[in-house]
């Protein structure tokens, strides 16, 4: 029996590379146009169309049919299941997942990531390389689920534009945030976003960021780790790499640092030019 790792596209793995690695899209809508996450909407073509519209898109949950279909293709194939799916408290789709694994009872296991985009899809990679170190589905499903408490998530963002479109900030603070070039500094805590902190300007959310990953209990270079980005370029990102050098020398050969993109899910509500850092804290001595 092989082991087929199944997330949803809010994990931001744009192509897995693998062939038992499935990811199912997410459903994007602006306005009337609905689109496939990460199939027929590209993440820069969600950055496109989300700084030329006026209002947030909206994001379906995957309803328990899909995963029901994507699950029932690998029992019958003699296969087990692990699906990480999003953090249950930002979507429903933990709970569809949930439910269509009920027909499969010792073949599915669903592990709530408790994380979105670069934080979830660590995780998926986790279970590769479990998988790759020969545990069986229960087995990786157990781990992740003892390892996903050690992830962590942290992102710059460049604007409050997109908080302020979602209700999470106010008008008067998004504006007196432009004036003074303020850079939040957010984080996923438990499921949730969080704010951590606001630097202003560019250099002193970098630095903030730096800060708040020396808070932890230090990256775990065994295991895996992406920095991301929202938007059109990732040179902010390679500046932040630049001046971050301290947290990788010694662990990262030169040019080694995996980059990843961060999509809809998550850049609905960051925006363009934010970069974030996801990995596993060191665990506890």
């Amino acid at each position: 029996m092989q082991v087929q790792i199944i997330t949803d596209s809010a994990s931001d793995l744009v192509d897995p590379g693998r062939a038992d690695v499935t990811v199912i899209p997410m459903s994007i809508a602006f306005g009337e146009d609905a689109y496939r996450d990460g199939v027929d909407l590209s993440h820069e073509r969600f950055f496109e169309l989300l700084v030329e519209c006026e209002h947030l898109p909206s994001t379906s949950q995957i309803p328990p049919d899909q995963f029901l279909e994507a699950f029932r293709e690998q029992v019958d194939a003699g296969n087990s299941v692990v699906a990480v799916v999003m953090s249950g408290k930002l979507s429903g789709t933990w709970q569809s997942a949930c439910l269509a694994a009920r027909e499969f009872p010792g073949k599915v296991f669903v592990v709530d990531s408790e994380n979105a985009s670069i934080g979830e899809r660590i995780l998926v990679e986790r279970a590769v390389r479990l998988k790759d170190q020969g545990l069986d589905a229960e087995q990786i499903a157990h781990c992740l689920e003892k390892e996903k408490k050690d992830i962590c998530l942290v992102a710059l963002l460049d604007t409050l534009e997109y908080l302020k479109r979602g209700g999470r900030i106010s008008r008067s603070v998004a504006a007196i945030g432009g004036i003074l070039s303020i850079k939040p500094v957010i984080s996923l805590q438990g499921g949730e976003v969080c704010m951590l902190g606001k630097a202003r300007g560019s250099r002193n959310g970098s630095n903030l960021l730096v800060q708040e990953i020396g808070k932890t209990r230090g990256i775990d270079f065994a295991k895996p780790y992406l920095l991301g980005y929202s938007g059109f370029s990732d040179a902010c990102l390679h500046k932040y790499m630049e001046d971050s050098r301290q947290l990788w020398e010694g662990h990262v050969g030169e040019g080694k640092l995996p980059v990843g993109t961060i999509g809809a899910t998550i850049g609905t509500h960051i925006g363009p030019g934010a970069i974030g850092v996801a990995f596993f804290q060191k665990e506890e001595t």
